[in-house]
This record gives C-alpha cells, structure tokens and sequence, in this order.
C-alpha cells in the first residue's frame, strides 16, 4: 500500500538503542566498573581480537596500570589508532596474508608471557577470519578456501567454528594453550545467538565445540566434505583428541539479547505496543523472512515487532551476500497489503552486513 507515515525516523531510533547497547567501549566501561583488572606482578599483556578490538583496546587501556603491551587485530575497513598498543589489519570474511602475520604476532606475544604476567582478552565478532593461524600442513589458501565454502554453504556461526576450531592453533582454547602458565581473563561480546562462548570468533579462550570427527560428520551431512582443500580433509581426518584447555576467567560484556532490550525499553518510553518473538531470527534468510511476515499479519498499528537473532545466506550466481539486505529485500517482496503503514528495517550491530558497505537495509 502506499506509506502515508514516514516510519524511518522511529525505526532508526530503535535501531541505535540497539547498537548503543553493543557499543563495545561502553560494554568494556560497565563491566570493569563492576569487575576491576586484576594486578599482575609482572606484566598486564592486552590481545583485542575482532570487529570491535580497537574501541575495546583503547577502554580497557584506561583502566591498566604498572608495566603492560597492547596489541588488537581488526578487519581492514575498522582500523583505528589506539594510543599505547599496535594496531594489526585483517581480512575478513576471508582471512589474508595479512591476518597470517597477525597470527603469528599475536602467537608470539603470549608465547613469551610467564606465571608473573596475566593476559586480557577482548574479543569480539569476526575473530575467525582475523586470526587464521592454521594447523600444520595447510596454508593460508587453503584456510581461506576453507572459510568460502563455510560462508557460502548455509551454516550457522556454531557449525562453521566447529570447523573452524580443528584448523587453527588459537581458535578452540589453542590462545590459553600458547598464553600458559600465566592467567587468562577475557571480557567477551557476543555475536552469537545463545551466548556459546565457544563460538564467538571461535572460542580462543574456551574448549571446541567439537571433535574433528564430529567437523567432518557435520561436512558430509550439509554436501561440503568434497568442496574442501585437500589439506583440509587431511588434517581433519587425522586430527587427534584436543589436549585439556587450561582455566580461563571468561566474562560476557554484551550479547544480541541486551540489544534487543535495549529496543524493548525506548519503543516503550515512546508508546508503542512492544512484542518481542519468543525465539530468535536464525537459520535461512528465505524462511526467516517467512516468519517475520507471519508475525506482521495480525499486528495492529502502533506496535513495534521486535527480533533478535543471526539469519544464514546460500551464494548463488555472482551474488555476494549480506543476510540483512536480503532478508528486508525478501520481506518488502513478499508483505502482502496489511492495510496501514509498516515498515521493516534489518541491520547488525556491528555495522557490517557480509562482505558489504551496509549494516544492513530496510522497506
């Protein structure tokens, strides 16, 4: 129908409720506000891994003191000085020469810390990509033709980390394995539905999902076994049990579900009916927007419908991806005449929607 309510301004706002609450340098701020850094004897060494290693870097940097390093690795089009640390460029989705050498960086960095020292982890989404640091017998092409057929092939963050976790040395607990003896404490933000800390950036700080028998069960089943590099197939099917992962203090500092509240509260402030699906938004973007248009059906003006959750795209053609563009473009597509103004608006948080220039779109 034809839209006589300009609905853009009301959805932006809730849209940046949602993106303030995941604001990663406030994330950091509340946290230590209520857990201080510990004090370490020796040194306090700061790895920022992810999306949002650079703001949560330069947070955490304001509450260190005494003798401490400071390194963050993000994606290329992030990057950002922070004052007292390196700051290292990534790929991302698909790792590069780039992300190799940040690999070893910050393999090094934990290899030289001591019982005396403790180590700070802040990570963050995208971290797979950003560290590839892959297992002996493959190469950084091989890591990167591994990560095209995950992206490409409809799984879901957890599936594809599992994955990722047997061909890496950081990813699955392999950080706490390089950073012993000294301690690990990681302030953590979720990009992931459920809060798995095993599979945000692929859990450097925590155990694997899985098995590498399990990783390849889970590539047969969806048709991506034979899509693999060579190498990859090799190490999988002769990986062995992962060694115990050593202890880590692991703090969640913001997760989709705090964004989703955040949009709850100020649609409420300004008068809205508020309902928020009982579930999240995941799994295929075509049967995620089939969901959402069965929920806009019965709704009657005002109400704000309100999703949280991470949606999963198949590439087909020269088709680049970017689930949140697709899902507003399946949803304004497919709405029938509900017979007053709507509007639909999908984004990420992070800014980033795939391999795009958007957070995401809106009709």
């Amino acid at each position: 129908m034809t839209q006589t309510t300009d609905l853009r301004p009301d959805a932006r706002r809730l849209f940046d409720a949602a993106v303030t609450a995941a604001d990663p340098a406030l994330a950091v701020r509340r946290q230590l506000a209520l857990t201080p850094l510990p004090q370490a004897t020796g040194r306090t060494v700061l790895i920022a891994v992810g999306k949002a290693a650079p703001a949560m870097l330069a947070e955490a940097l304001r509450h260190v003191s005494g003798p401490h390093e400071a390194l963050a690795v993000t994606h290329h089009e992030n990057t950002m000085p922070v004052p007292g640390a390196r700051v290292l460029n990534a790929g991302h989705p698909v790792p590069d020469a780039a992300g190799a050498a940040a690999g070893q960086a910050v393999m090094e960095l934990l290899d030289g810390c001591g019982p005396e020292d403790q180590v700070i982890a802040l990570i963050s989404g995208g971290g797979s990509s950003l560290l590839p640091a892959p297992v002996a017998g493959m190469t950084l092409a091989d890591k990167a033709a591994v990560n095209q057929v995950l992206l490409s092939g409809g799984l879901d963050i957890v599936l594809m980390n599992l994955v990722r976790q047997q061909l890496s040395q950081l990813k699955g607990g392999g950080f706490l394995r390089r950073a012993a003896p000294a301690p690990v404490t990681a302030f953590i933000l979720s990009d992931v539905i459920g809060d798995d800390l095993r599979a945000i950036a692929s859990g450097p700080t925590v155990g694997p999902i899985g098995t590498a028998a399990e990783a390849r069960e889970m590539l047969e089943a969806h048709g991506l076994w034979d899509k693999l590099p060579v190498a990859a197939q090799e190490a999988l099917a002769a990986a062995r049990a992962p060694e115990p992962v050593p202890e880590a203090t692991n703090i969640m500092v913001g997760s989709n579900g705090q964004s989703v509240a955040a949009m709850a509260d100020v649609a409420r402030a300004e008068g809205w009916d508020v309902r928020v699906s009982d579930r999240p938004l995941v799994g295929d973007v075509d049967a995620a927007a089939q969901e959402v248009l069965a929920l806009m059906a019965p709704v009657k003006a005002p109400t704000a419908l309100l999703f949280g959750g991470e949606t999963t795209v198949i590439l087909r053609g020269d088709g680049r991806g970017g689930r949140n563009q697709e899902l507003a473009l399946r949803v304004a597509l497919a709405a029938p005449d509900l017979g007053q103004d709507w509007l639909f608006l999908s984004g990420g948080t992070d800014g980033r929607d795939g391999p795009t220039d958007a957070a995401g779109g809106g009709g």
